[in-house]
């Protein structure tokens, strides 16, 4: 996995939300595909988390395909993805160039989602938004629930190549994500404020299944992104 420097002191301790995601996915790693998870309330008690703390683990997971759910069934494990080998972002060049390869693919992967998304995956990409603007008020840095918002939208695209490739990418993702935030000259309240309008626009896109919409919208986004990053 990539190294990159450590967060300011303010992030270093992951949330509840990651801790708990951490934890579940030490228990995927070590259990056989196709095999059924305990139900939440066992789960609840074996991490030591609230239900909406596991909810917010699985929702992230689900969006990665790493578990799934047969109706009436259970969740399941699912399968882990497939190792792609990008490297760690290296310069300022390397990070503007993945923000750029970000935006090609995710509008792309927007326009799909408004067209094949179905009840469960809209709202694991509305409750990913909700759970990041949560975590924004209360002053967390959010890139977690960051990444299951965008990882939500890959789930909801159909593509199993979109998931996969999101997940290669979380360390990068989480990397430039924090390179934003640390170095924008925007203040965190309005900063917060830019980035839940920004999403705010993708999910009712994807909601009104208007693809062109939705590319636009995540397209303004991620190039948001790099204004806050560069400026113009």
């Amino acid at each position: 996995m990539a190294q990159y420097p450590q967060a300011p002191d303010g992030d270093a301790a992951p949330s509840r939300s990651e801790q708990a995601y951490r934890q579940l996915l030490a228990l995927l790693n070590a259990a056989p595909r196709d095999s059924r998870l305990p139900g939440e309330v066992d789960m609840t008690r074996q991490l030591g988390v609230s239900r909406p703390v596991l909810r917010q683990a699985l929702e992230r997971l689900r969006a990665e395909g790493r578990i799934y759910t047969r109706k009436g069934s259970g969740t399941f494990v699912g399968s882990p993805p497939q190792a792609v080998p990008f490297g760690p972002l290296t310069s300022i060049a390397d990070v503007r160039s993945f923000l750029e390869f970000r935006c090609n693919l995710e509008s792309e992967m927007a326009t799909l989602a408004a067209v094949h998304y179905g009840k469960s995956e809209l709202a694991a990409i509305r409750s990913a938004r909700k759970a990041l603007e949560r975590a924004l008020a209360e002053g967390q840095s959010g890139i977690e629930h960051d990444i299951a918002f965008h990882a939500a939208i890959a789930h909801a695209s159909g593509n199993r190549f979109y998931v996969m490739t999101l997940a290669a990418l979380s360390d990068q993702t989480h990397y430039s994500i924090g390179l934003i935030r640390d170095l924008s000259g925007r203040q965190p309240p309005l900063r917060a404020r830019e980035v839940n309008a920004e999403h705010a626009l993708i999910e009712k896109a994807i909601a009104a299944r208007d693809g062109d919409a939705a590319a636009a919208a995540m397209r303004e986004h991620l190039r948001g992104g790099m204004l806050r990053l560069f400026g113009k």
